[in-house]
């Protein structure tokens, strides 16, 4: 029997189409799955192994056989094996029921009583795949009908804009909680113990020459009093971190050192020295900052106190 591909094309074929299917179907992560899981690898092993006797023991049989036929069956046997696919019968039966074509030899039936200096017209049949393929577009085109101008469906455009809109929320709640995409808007002030003392660790690291370890002020301003050149609180201080001082006054940007989170801990360290009255500090520099929001509270509570007298 003539095979269409031979075995040094079947063999490979099979085998790694049988390892994208395992690969495909199960869940190994990052790595191949036969990597990881080494079952995986000793079933394609033996997977191999069987394919690779099957095909010798066809070979053996055919072999057998062959020898067991008479001379006429065997010339019968090489005369198939030697026609090419185009001239096999099952191509031409394909090909017949895919364009149901008319043999030259019958075509004066299809003629229709048309000429055109001498060109004439047959009346061929459409092939029945372009007919289907026709159907197809049909059927298609009614179901679109009904499903977006009737029915009231999302178009391509309406959902691109319900998918960008979406992006657009989720990456607002992936801001909201990102330590890392924090800026001076998004910032608060960290109290616990845990954060205090890392933010003292990067204080101590990066910002002693400037500001004394006690934060009293040396180049730098005293960070301990209530003045503040550039603002205070946790907004304004992460703000001056992250993109300096004032020009030409020393103060340099962290933002490309420091983590947003290492920031906003070492921000909320210095707020957390408030009023620590370090040893020969540094005179007062700016103006005295008082929080808006803490500074409405108490005019709140004395208009209640007013409305109700």
């Amino acid at each position: 029997m003539k095979k269409l591909l031979p075995v040094y094309v079947r063999v490979p074929v099979i085998f790694f189409s049988v390892m994208l299917a395992l690969e495909y179907f199960i869940d190994s992560g990052d790595r191949p799955a036969f990597v990881k899981y080494p079952m995986v690898l000793l079933f394609l092993l033996v997977f191999l192994f069987l394919l690779i006797a099957i095909e010798i023991t066809m070979n053996a049989v055919d072999t057998i056989t062959y020898h067991l036929l008479t001379d006429e069956q065997k010339n019968q046997l090489d005369a198939a094996k030697n026609i090419s696919i185009t001239d096999s019968q099952w191509y031409k039966n394909l090909v017949k029921a895919l364009t149901k074509s008319t043999p030259i030899e019958s075509e004066h039936e299809l003629l229709l009583q048309h000429d055109y200096d001498g060109i004439k017209e047959l009346d061929n049949n459409l092939p029945p795949w372009w007919v289907y393929l026709f159907y197809m577009t049909i059927v298609f085109a009614a179901v679109y009908l009904v499903r977006f101008h009737l029915m009231g469906g999302d178009t391509q455009e309406m959902e691109l804009k319900n998918e960008i809109a979406q992006a657009k929320i989720e990456v607002a709640a992936y801001l909201k909680t990102a330590p890392d995409m924090m800026d001076e808007k998004s910032v608060t002030l960290l109290t616990d113990p845990a954060s205090l003392a890392e933010g003292k660790a990067v204080f101590t690291a990066n910002c002693i020459p400037c500001h004394r370890p006690d934060a009293g002020g040396q180049i730098g301003p005293n960070l301990t009093d209530t003045q503040w050149i550039l603002g205070g609180g946790i907004k304004n201080v992460f703000h001056t971190l992250m993109n300096g001082g004032r020009d030409g006054k020393g103060m340099i940007s962290w933002k490309t050192t420091l983590k947003p989170l290492q920031m906003q801990k070492v921000a909320s360290y210095v707020l957390s020295l408030q009023g620590s009255n370090p040893v020969n500090p540094k005179a007062p520099e700016g103006e005295v900052w008082v929080d808006p929001l803490a500074a409405q509270v108490p005019a709140a509570v004395i208009d209640s106190a007013t409305i109700k007298k």
